[in-house]
């Protein structure tokens, strides 16, 4: 499976529709891939919380519909990173959708640990409830959204359910990007699984962002890491290391808290 993560740079002087077909075309541009990953909130700036209310828009907005296009057009499936959606009947919500290589939306899940300790997106944004995760050819995607990647709890829900790639998008700012690398190979490690971790590059309403986009295999390995600077970083990943590591060294059946056993 070769996966492609675009490490997108967000300009506050771009307007967010040239943005989007800016990063349609970069999604065009990976036609050979099999998955295709943005970041998080690449439309507003994970950081830029006065643009939530102003940006934000229906699920099936602009967004939806320029990322369905590109993902058919390219023929690849497309985690389309995360925008901020517009509940007609809520909150709004740190939504990310994932389209099929026809374009259809495989999934769509709203983020659940919200960032900013009762300010920013903790008091902007609605909670998600559900865990997501969707089947590709050959694996099975677990989606999480930046600040989930220190919930350990979330990812073995995820892994419960039949994940074995965790696909987690992000606007990780620069000044915490030794946690960035750290968590995303112990969410590898623990899981057994591969990590595709996709940041911003830029800087959102004045807080610089990490990059550093990177790839872990499920032993912990960094098989790739982008830069600072916008990229596009490209891995082929063999999905049965996965089956083969757990197979191997099978710590995840040796699990005693938080299962349901019988007495």
């Amino acid at each position: 499976m070769r996966a492609s993560l675009i490490q997108i740079a967000v300009d506050e002087g771009e307007p967010v529709d040239s943005r989007r077909r800016r990063v349609a075309a970069l999604v065009r541009e990976q036609s050979g891939a099999d998955l295709v990953v943005l970041p998080e909130l690449w439309t507003t700036g994970a950081f830029a919380y006065e643009e939530f209310g102003r940006e934000a828009e229906p699920l099936e907005g602009p967004t939806y519909e320029t990322m369905a296009k590109a993902a058919s057009d390219a023929g690849v499936w497309l985690h389309a990173g995360s925008i901020p959606e517009r509940d007609p009947d809520g909150p709004l919500y740190n939504t990310s959708l994932v389209f099929s290589p026809s374009g259809e939306l495989a999934a769509a899940y709203r983020k659940i640990h919200r960032f900013g300790f009762d300010k920013g997106e903790a008091v902007l944004m609605g909670a998600g409830r559900d865990l997501v995760t969707v089947r590709l050819p050959g694996t099975t995607l677990g989606v999480a959204t930046c600040y989930d990647l220190r919930f350990p709890e979330l990812f073995r829900g995820l892994v419960d359910a039949g994940a074995e790639t965790l696909v987690i998008p992000a606007g990780w700012p620069e000044r915490r990007r030794a946690h960035w690398t750290l968590l995303a190979q112990a969410r590898a490690v623990e899981n057994q699984a591969f990590v595709l971790a996709c940041g911003t590059a830029g800087t959102h309403a004045g807080v610089p962002q990490a990059g550093h986009s990177i790839v872990v295999d499920p032993w912990g390995e960094v098989l790739a890491e982008a830069g600072a600077g916008e990229e596009v970083l490209t891995v082929d990943l063999d999905p049965a290391k996965v089956a083969a590591t757990r197979e191997q060294f099978p710590a995840l059946k040796d699990r005693v808290l938080g299962l349901d056993r019988p007495r």
